[in-house]
């Protein structure tokens, strides 16, 4: 699920705390890797990748319910859509607007 929030004055480290996230990796300066976990365990997790354009971000998410099959891969299963997804997009952007 995709998402723009507009105006942030915030940078990447206090958005992701703010929101609940870890930053797994910063991509570039401005792409960012994060995720939450929903258990004491590494999956599910929900799975947020940030890009910062200035004052705007933009956001990708979705749940990943397990980790990647085989070794090496990057294929999971994923939910890119749905009521946990949305539900967890309306929290990130209740939290930020």
């Amino acid at each position: 699920m995709n998402f723009i929030i507009k105006d942030i004055r915030e940078n990447i480290v206090v958005l992701a705390r703010r929101i609940g996230y870890q930053i797994l990796e910063a991509k570039s300066h401005n792409e960012y890797n994060l995720v939450r976990k929903l258990t004491r365990d590494n999956y599910p997790r929900f799975h947020l990748f940030v890009i910062q354009a200035g004052d705007n971000f933009h956001f990708n998410l979705h749940l990943d319910q397990k980790e990647p099959s085989y070794p090496g891969t990057h294929a999971h299963s994923g939910e890119y859509d749905g009521p946990p997804v949305q539900d967890e997009a309306e929290r990130i952007i209740n939290l930020l607007e």
